[in-house]
């Protein structure tokens, strides 16, 4: 089992920024997929962006590409989501994901299925217009 703690979040004016953080804790595969979802209210749950814990891969939907960067924090199994040049549309509660399963390169870290993740609490992202 794999436990996620996120931090970070909260309000902003649109065009600020805001960073979120997310440690994970447990039985964790050497190499996995690690990211962000997000879920506005009366909409479905969507990818935000992954990393590929066994090297530099990432990535993004198009609709955060450019404006958002996740990397590694400096302590093991931490990372990060700098969002930037946010949207009022990027109001959501955001969700600290890891993989259920290993991955074997880069290519694996793409956006899947509710299942195939260990989650997070969420926190609140709210941007105002």
């Amino acid at each position: 089992q794999v436990q996620l703690a996120e931090s970070g979040g909260g309000s902003v004016q649109a065009g600020g920024s805001l960073s979120l953080s997310c440690a994970a804790s447990g039985r964790i595969y050497a190499t996995y997929c690690m990211g962000w979802f997000r879920q506005a209210p009366g909409k479905e749950r969507e990818g935000v962006a992954l990393i590929y814990t066994g090297g530099s891969s990432t990535y993004y939907a198009d609709s955060v590409q450019g404006r958002y960067t996740i990397s590694r924090g400096n302590a093991k199994n931490t990372f990060n989501l700098q969002m930037n040049s946010l949207k009022p549309e990027d109001t959501a509660m955001y969700f600290c994901a890891a993989s259920r399963s290993r991955a074997y390169g880069g290519s694996w870290c793409v956006f899947r299925n509710y299942d195939d993740y260990y989650w997070g609490q969420g926190t609140q992202v709210t941007v105002s217009s």
